[in-house]
């Protein structure tokens, strides 16, 4: 008979602690005054995925409202997820707008959408913003895990200067907020993000047991290999395919890793800079990189909160690997042009392919009697509407995940005009245990989601 397991449970190696997915080990069969106990809930997780420039909306929007609704052309790689998600449409964040500091619409934005405060137009160090939806989660319940909050993305951006019409790049770069003026800064390089996830928290050790691994070219769980047997046998069946599908998926996202630090020097032509570790050269290959790291993250419980951006605020990444050369910001001043936008309809349908395949990675987790999904509230969006218009109302967003069954998905909801965006993040602080009474512009909890 398996024995019950603490879910604190680690498998502990030179510089190494792997958190381990739920297991069935880990529910307690029996109360302690001996009666059968109900399991612990499953612990809820939240993603907030930031896209830049806004969307080309009449390929995105659903004609129809409620669940008999069709996917227009853009959200068609959805398909496979249209019973797990919401599409919401008429929310707004107020404070993107001007109010009076004149341009810079692509900074407000992003530091807008999770705060939805107004920020201070300065290109200087007096940087002031508000605390984001994922950080108030993270100072109540971050301490539950091994990281309070993961913030990841695809472009590093600088913390100084001036990017957008006299605002400070810090508000570009950065959509997690600590405090109002703390951005937490991202990691772009998923060799890092990984260490941080998988190491055991001592920065010498860890430090050694990379120089080891990477002289001998071993794996991390090459570390943890006498830990791991010793565990699998006191695993039963369903517990033991669990751990090895864990582990697998663990090394393949290291594997890839290597991979793209090998391919950096390939070519023979090294430059006279630092080599850059872990990121691979293909834009899309980086998005599921870190879909995959994020879907380890949860399944073992290292975090429950991250932030994911895509892209920074602003940016004129080209996009020739799908057909299109022209800078994503210049193409989004389309000026009505039909040819450009075609080009849109392509990134944003890039864009929600990435976050399809993140939907899919975390669906085919199995925890307790569902999915990983289905623990989840994965929030997608822009904090533009139309890259032309630099408008901040009737917001392109989507929310997938069922929130540990508080959410019915697979509906068009239209909200009012000028809904508070906010009004979601309370919506979702509700359901993750962490409720507040305001955020920013908020009016109350959203309604329509149960």
């Amino acid at each position: 008979m398996a024995e019950q397991l603490s879910r604190r449970t680690v498998l502990k190696g030179l510089g190494t602690a792997i958190a381990l997915p739920w297991l069935e080990a880990m529910w307690p069969a029996f109360s302690l005054a001996g009666s059968s106990a109900r399991p612990q809930p499953l612990p809820k997780r939240m993603v907030f995925i930031y896209v830049p420039n806004g969307i080309h909306m009449p390929a995105w929007t659903p004609s129809e409202e409620g669940s008999n609704y069709r996917l227009p052309p853009t959200l068609e790689p959805l398909k496979p997820f249209k019973k797990d998600l919401l599409v919401l449409s008429g929310l707004a964040q107020q404070k993107a707008y001007p109010n009076g500091d004149g341009p810079g619409d692509h900074a407000r934005a992003m530091s807008t959408f999770l705060t939805g405060v107004q920020i201070r137009k300065t290109s200087g160090a007096d940087i002031h913003a508000g605390v984001s939806v994922d950080q108030v989660a993270a100072q109540k319940l971050g301490r539950q895990t091994k990281l309070a909050s993961l913030e990841i993305g695809c472009e590093g951006g600088r913390q100084a200067g001036s990017c957008d019409s006299g605002y400070s790049c810090a508000y570009s770069s950065n959509l997690s907020w600590r405090t109002p003026t703390t951005p937490m800064i991202k990691e772009v390089n998923p060799r890092l993000a990984f260490e941080r996830l998988f190491s055991n928290g001592d920065p010498k050790e860890t430090a050694a047991s990379r120089a080891k691994r990477e002289r001998y070219r071993k794996s991390i769980l090459d570390f943890v290999t006498e830990d791991a047997k010793h565990l699998h046998q006191r695993l039963g069946h369903n517990d033991q395919r669990k751990l090895d599908e864990y582990l697998t998926a663990v090394r393949d996202v290291e594997r890839r890793i290597v991979k793209a630090e090998d391919d950096d020097v390939a070519g023979g032509f090294v430059p006279k800079m630092e080599k850059p570790e872990g990121i691979p050269k293909e834009y899309g290959e980086h998005i599921r990189l870190f879909c995959d790291l994020l879907a380890v993250a949860f399944q073992a419980d290292v975090t429950r909160i991250c932030t994911f951006v895509f892209a920074n605020a602003g940016s004129n990444r080209s996009y020739r690997h799908i057909g299109v050369s022209d800078g994503h910001h210049d193409l989004s001043h389309h000026g009505g042009k039909k040819e450009k936008h075609a080009k849109l309809m392509k990134i944003n349908r890039f864009h929600v392919e990435q976050y399809a395949y993140l939907l899919k990675k975390l669906s085919e987790i199995r925890e307790g009697e569902g999915t990983l999904l289905d623990q989840c509230m994965v929030a997608y969006g822009s904090c533009i509407g139309d890259g032309n218009r630099h408008n901040h109302n009737d917001l392109p967003i989507l929310l997938a995940g069922r929130g540990g069954g508080t959410i019915r998905t697979g509906r068009h909801i239209r909200y009012p005009k000028n809904t508070p965006l906010n009004n979601l993040w309370l919506a979702m602080l509700e359901r993750f245990g962490t409720p507040t009474e305001s955020l920013g512009d908020s009016t109350g909890v959203l309604a329509g989601l149960e």
